[in-house]
């Protein structure tokens, strides 16, 4: 029995506008009433997850759950308390960007705990964030004192070519090392978190405090930044729109995508049994 469902967002549970499907969200509301957790587990800040916990039934609910910044914190819904993080240590976010920002192509996103902040926006960039919902303030310039006391969680940059993504990537990771941790999301951004923190470090440690084994887990992903949480659950699913190293690790891959994926593995493996 699946006692805790773990989700990436975009691209995986909401659809292209950002918002979730009546099948998708009917689904988890169902499962949500039997009892069984449903935490989205995405690379998002959680405050831009709020409508989305209104649409699913776990706003502000106490012993709801959301998972943020690629596992960079856990937080209880109920009042967005912070139950755990894995904060980037600010010498090496200031390294990382230093590097990026030297990269006209791209643009920077670097996560604290509660903000967002953008330099170099690109308008196709900020599009999609639009469609997200997240809130962001500016970065004029490259001082990243701005930081200094702040708990920073990813950095993250941004630019539809996979073989620039590449390029950039691979430059912060020859100076970074092991330091950090890079995947790739939403066939747009490069992500760097501490080492070691990721979604699925998150949804373990999640799953401990809650008393749960990994094989009643269930998680739902599409990309890249997905496959540390796949690896380690009892039922990893892939969407159809899956990549296919998502596809690969998957148990069961849905005949739909994003628009009701998540509804049809739902439905298939608990609510129709």
């Amino acid at each position: 029995m699946y006692k805790l469902l773990v989700s990436d967002l975009d691209e995986t549970l909401v659809r292209a506008d950002g918002s979730i499907s009546p099948e998708n969200a009917a689904a988890i509301r169902e499962v949500v009433a039997r009892g069984i957790k449903f935490v989205p587990n995405t690379g998002r800040g959680f405050a831009s997850v709020q409508e989305l916990l209104k649409a699913i039934g776990t706003y502000q609910q106490p012993g709801q759950y959301v998972i943020s910044y690629n596992g960079g914190a856990v937080i209880e819904n109920k009042d967005n308390q912070v139950l755990a993080t894995g904060q980037m240590p600010y010498a090496d976010a200031k390294q990382i960007f230093d590097i990026l920002a030297t990269h006209p192509e791209v643009d920077v996103h670097v996560y604290t705990l509660n903000h967002l902040y953008i330099y170099n926006e690109r308008p196709d960039d900020l599009d999609y964030v639009a469609s997200r919902g997240v809130v962001y303030n500016k970065m004029p310039d490259t001082d990243f004192t701005r930081f200094a006391h702040k708990h920073i969680m990813k950095v993250i940059f941004m630019n539809p070519d996979i073989d620039i993504r590449h390029r950039v990537a691979e430059e912060v990771k020859a100076v970074m090392g092991d330091k950090v941790d890079l995947t790739y999301s939403s066939a747009r951004y490069g992500e760097f978190n501490h080492h070691g923190v990721n979604k699925g470090s998150a949804t373990l440690q999640l799953a401990d405090k809650l008393g749960i084994k990994p094989d009643e887990i269930m998680a739902f992903g599409d990309n890249a930044n997905d496959i540390p949480m796949l690896k380690v659950v009892g039922m990893p699913v892939s969407v159809s729109n899956g990549i296919p190293d998502v596809k690969a690790l998957a148990k069961y891959v849905t005949a739909a995508n994003y628009q009701t994926g998540v509804a049809e593995a739902i439905h298939k493996f608990i609510l129709d049994k």
